[in-house]
């Protein structure tokens, strides 16, 4: 593969086969080859091609090798970036990042279509995903932790798509969090007493909002003596806890047999003994098994879910719970009992750039006995936090966890 950067050699597709055979069976399928051998072989190759490379060129020749065998390519040196949280290819000579919450265009190419499609499959295969026209799309976790997702032609067009979202090695702590403008500083005790109090959390927002980022602070509030048991389509959280069991969802084979789904993983999560069931991502009709888990005395649960606000999760759920064949009130009826809080996360700021906690509500039956999602903490981009109707009930939940606090008014924004 031949591409293109504003400060990398061009390492040609002979150069990475000449690496490739020299490496031979010592080159390993996992973590990456030993960085001796790598450069050992990198450096005679260089010498067979009569190329003439400085120190410094040697070594970006070396780390591009590394990314073609074993990383994302040329995307790999975006990835690796601190700053960017997504890497976009539209066409082969349009990359995109996304760094400090904007998007731009980067002088990253590729030589053709063919090879953002090669460079789509091997990912893919990485995922432990087939890749193909049989199966044109993916959604994977590579090893490094790394979110794939690829489309190929002629699905997106004449080139194969290709996202992929960082992984944070490490989560942001709640601290952190309130550091950088996502959570108001008056709303972070909130936070840690849902933890401590064993709340049942749904965390809502856009695509992009922060959902998994903050998910991620919270169960690293989780006592350690607890054990958390995930459920994801792609293995996204990476919350520190010494306790953490990962159930991943996998696709059917080429026979369409051995797909495991959502709902599946749900209810072998029941048998594992969990402290905290967490659903990375609700959106079908894994809800009815979710909800019906945490109505049987599983507490301290977590789950994220799609919404333009807090107060349309409500509706959400409702789609959902359809799916699933729940009518409107049977969904109404183990919501409202499964569900103490949601938090609800926007982009503000110019730009839409900062990620921030806009509202804490609470779940609960209208009179009429439709499910409604009320207020109970708004937290404006300022720092500024105000009581809402919510608020009390809010508060009963958490019970001694509020009491202990010196000055809940003040939590409360004093309104």
């Amino acid at each position: 593969m031949t591409a293109v950067a504003d400060d990398l050699p061009v390492v040609t597709p002979a150069l990475v086969a000449a690496v490739r055979a020299r490496l031979g069976s010592s080159r390993p399928d996992g973590d990456g080859a030993d960085p001796a051998a790598l450069r050992a072989a990198v450096v005679v190759a260089v010498r067979d091609s009569g190329t003439l490379l400085g120190p410094e060129d040697l070594e970006l020749a070396v780390r591009q090798v590394r990314d073609e065998l074993l990383g994302a390519g040329p995307l790999q040196r975006w990835l690796d970036d601190p700053a960017v949280t997504d890497v976009l290819v539209n066409a082969p000579d349009e990359v995109w990042v996304e760094r400090h919450g904007r998007l731009s265009q980067t002088a990253t190419r590729f030589a053709s279509a063919t090879d953002v499609r090669a460079l789509a499959v091997r990912l893919a295969a990485a995922g432990g995903q087939r890749l193909d026209d049989a199966a044109p799309t993916a959604d994977a976790r590579l090893p490094d932790g790394t979110r794939l997702h690829a489309v190929l032609p002629p699905l997106g067009g004449p080139c194969a798509l290709l996202s992929l979202r960082v992984v944070r090695a490490r989560p942001f702590t709640v601290e952190e969090l309130t550091a950088c403008g996502t959570v108001a500083p008056s709303a972070a005790p909130v936070l840690r007493a849902l933890v401590a109090a064993r709340a049942t959390v749904l965390i809502s927002g856009a695509t992009g909002s922060g959902k998994t980022t903050l998910l991620a602070s919270l169960l690293s509030l989780v006592p350690p003596d607890e054990r958390i048991v995930l459920i994801e389509e792609s293995g996204e959280l990476q919350p520190s806890h010494p306790h953490v069991v990962r159930l991943v969802t996998r696709r059917a084979n080429v026979d369409g047999a051995g797909r495991v789904d959502l709902p599946e993983l749900v209810r072998q999560a029941l048998r594992m003994r969990p402290d905290r069931i967490v659903l990375g991502e609700c959106r079908g009709a894994e809800v009815r098994d979710v909800l019906a888990a945490l109505n049987t005395g599983h507490e301290g649960g977590f789950a994220t879910v799609h919404a333009n606000a807090a107060s349309d999760v409500a509706a959400r759920l409702e789609a959902l719970g359809s799916l699933a064949g729940l009518s409107r009130d049977a969904l109404a009826a183990q919501a409202a009992s499964a569900v103490d809080a949601v938090l609800h996360l926007r982009r503000v700021g110019p730009g839409r750039t900062v990620r921030h906690l806009e509202e804490i509500a609470v779940v609960r039956r209208a009179p009429g006995g439709e499910l409604e999602v009320v207020p109970a903490l708004r937290c404006a981009a300022d720092g500024v936090v105000d009581r809402g109707p919510g608020w009390q009930a809010l508060a009963r939940r958490l019970g001694r966890e509020v009491v202990a606090w010196d000055g809940v008014d003040a939590v409360a924004g004093g309104r």
